[in-house]
């Protein structure tokens, strides 16, 4: 099941619906599995990553794993570092959104990019699931 709650009314629920239905598939998940994705700006995410890293800064993505078999995890993305690193990397802020959505599910399900190795296979995954949406670095 997936929730979003889209505090910021983006209007890119859809987006994200789209790409995490799309993630599902082709991490062989079902709809039984739980996925929240909350959508918050500098301010939510910088008290957030205060409260639960330690961090006085804002950031793009943070994902909180559940530890439930059922349950995948929630993940919250800053619009305001989303609309900025679109802008930076010169694509949609839907890709931006999509890419942030998938990034955070797979760090939810225990994906890492610590090594060179590590995140070239996350790299790989990632572009994999956005792809079929034409979701697409523009690089």
């Amino acid at each position: 099941m997936l929730n979003i709650h889209d505090h910021q009314e983006t209007g890119l629920t859809d987006t994200v619906r789209k790409v995490s239905i799309e993630a599902f598939k082709a991490l062989n998940l079902n709809e039984t599995h739980v996925f929240n994705v909350i959508i918050v700006d500098d301010a939510h995410m910088q008290e957030i990553n205060q409260t639960f890293a330690q961090k006085d800064a804002t950031t793009d993505v943070l994902s909180f794993p559940s530890g439930l078999d059922d349950e995948v995890g929630d993940v919250f993305i800053s619009i305001d570092k989303a609309t900025l690193q679109a802008d930076e990397l010169g694509h949609s802020l839907e890709r931006e959104v999509g890419f942030l959505t998938v990034h955070g599910l797979l760090h939810c399900l225990g994906y890492t990019h610590e090594t060179e190795e590590d995140l070239a296979k996350m790299t790989e995954l990632q572009e994999t699931i956005l792809a079929p949406l034409n979701l697409v670095r523009s690089q």
